[in-house]
């Protein structure tokens, strides 16, 4: 069997969220399952120099963009044993960034026309062609339109991946004849809400729709999780299939990791001790291996449940003995706030602003308690990684947290969770996890069972193997 996994980043390339990570990560599973995948990308100019002197040219070809034809290089190489493409137009991807440019719909009509010219230059003809968010939603559309009838190309069949469904690709009908270019009679696959809408087109052609989660699966079908398309969601629901993604084990283990102060396991926790102790000295926290520590790891907007944490942060502080780390940036507002409460609590709380990787493993392995109150949360890694280093999660039962995170009180669980999008049951659920952090013998078999999750690519690897063979059989 053979895949093409196109995605818009991948690690350690580039990478600006969780869809970095899945690509990095679950074609190497997939080629450990005897399964010939390849990744396609873009080359970005902010790929490090070092992975780009391992790269060679492969060819080259002109690409059909609208009325008019783009330039298109080929690089390759090999990475974790997983051959990576790199399709390369200056004036595309020689900038600052990998999103957020005004021209973002013609850079990525360029890129999902692009991989379907590649293939029969790298004479690659996969299986499947998976397709992950809004940015390669084309390639199923383009394959529909003007491949699957030419006989080079006949019998591929598409998947296409809805990490984040917030974001999809909207944009005005002017760009059908500048940048799109589909013909009047194909449009209807793309129009939605007198708009072109790229996510859509993929939810129309794609031979099945793929959610990071099986809870995301369904409450996408939700006005209030969909952004807008629930209906055609409805319509095609017999196409739609959760997967929940896993994590790189290998990477995040705090046996091996060389960004620890100390490395532990479940059997031997006593390095956690030390790297919850230099890691209070590092962000000038009081000196106390028995206060419980509250962390966060998180891009500072609304939809990871800060309006939560806002409100109940003050009352928590106040009343429990508690210790809180928050690493992240984004919304002014939210800035602001952790600002001034790390004002109000000197040695007892600390906001760390920006995203510093390093620093994110050792809050990880520091950390007791991972606070993740989500409002929508389509999988989450977050959860994966803390349980992988002993910090409990404390979750909202919403996508990906509700298939990862069993509350405790169930006798198995692996954490604790609240339902309601409220802040005084977020402050219940993290005092129940206090409570049960003093019951310490319980607290160490919690942790232990923790870490022994297994969130590793294994299962989901096997799951996208079904479906491939799946739809390749239809």
């Amino acid at each position: 069997m053979k895949v093409l996994y196109v995605a818009s980043e991948a690690r350690p390339f580039a990478a600006s969220g969780g869809l970095a990570d899945v690509a990095g990560s679950l074609p190497r599973a997939l080629r450990q399952r005897l399964i010939g995948c390849r990744v396609v990308m873009p080359y970005y100019d902010e790929i490090p120099q070092s992975l780009k002197d391992t790269m060679r040219f492969v060819t080259s070809f002109s690409v059909p963009v609208s009325w008019r034809r783009q330039y298109c290089g080929v690089f390759e190489t090999r990475y974790n044993g997983v051959l990576y493409y790199f399709l390369d137009n200056q004036y595309y991807f020689q900038r600052q960034g990998l999103y957020g440019h005004y021209d973002d719909a013609e850079r990525f009509a360029f890129f999902s026309r692009a991989v379907l010219e590649l293939l029969p230059y790298i004479d690659f003809k996969p299986d499947v062609i998976h397709c992950n968010d809004w940015q390669t939603a084309l390639v199923p559309t383009y394959y529909s339109l003007f491949y699957a009838h030419n006989e080079w190309y006949s019998g591929i069949k598409t998947i296409f991946t809805i990490h984040n469904i917030q974001y999809q690709g909207q944009y005005g009908t002017e760009l059908y004849d500048e940048v799109v270019g589909i013909p009047p009679q194909g449009r209807s696959i793309l129009d939605w809400e007198n708009d072109i809408n790229y996510m859509k087109g993929a939810i129309e052609t794609a031979n099945r729709v793929t959610t990071v989660s099986p809870s995301y699966a369904w409450e996408i079908r939700d006005p209030w999780f969909a952004h807008g398309l629930d209906p055609i969601l409805n319509q095609r629901s017999w196409k739609i299939r959760g997967i929940l993604n896993g994590i790189d084990t290998t990477s995040y283990n705090p046996r091996t990791d060389i960004q620890l102060y100390a490395h532990y396991s479940p059997e031997d926790l006593s390095g956690k001790q030390i790297n919850k102790q230099k890691l209070q000295e590092r962000l000038s926290l009081e000196q106390n291996a028995e206060v419980p520590m509250i962390a966060m790891v998180t891009r500072l907007v609304s939809h990871k449940g800060l309006d939560l944490v806002k409100c109940a942060l003050d009352q928590l502080m106040r009343e429990e003995y508690v210790q809180f780390v928050i690493l992240g940036s984004g919304d002014w507002e939210y800035e602001s706030f952790f600002r001034s409460m790390q004002e109000r609590y000197p040695g007892r709380l600390c906001f760390c602003n920006g995203f510093i990787p390093e620093l994110s493993r050792k809050i990880y392995a520091g950390s007791d308690i991972f606070l993740m109150p989500s409002k929508a949360e389509p999988c989450g890694l977050s959860q994966m990684i803390a349980l992988r280093y002993g910090s409990i999660p404390i979750v909202r039962e919403v996508g990906g947290l509700r298939d990862s995170i069993k509350d405790s009180g169930t006798g198995d669980g692996n954490g604790f969770t609240f339902a309601n999008y409220d802040a005084m049951d977020m402050l219940g659920c993290i005092r129940r996890a206090i409570a049960g952090y003093w019951q310490r013998d319980g607290w160490r078999i919690l942790v232990e069972r923790a870490m022994n999750s297994d969130n590793s690519w294994t299962k989901s690897a096997t799951e996208y193997i079904n479906l491939y063979k799946e739809v390749i059989n239809e």
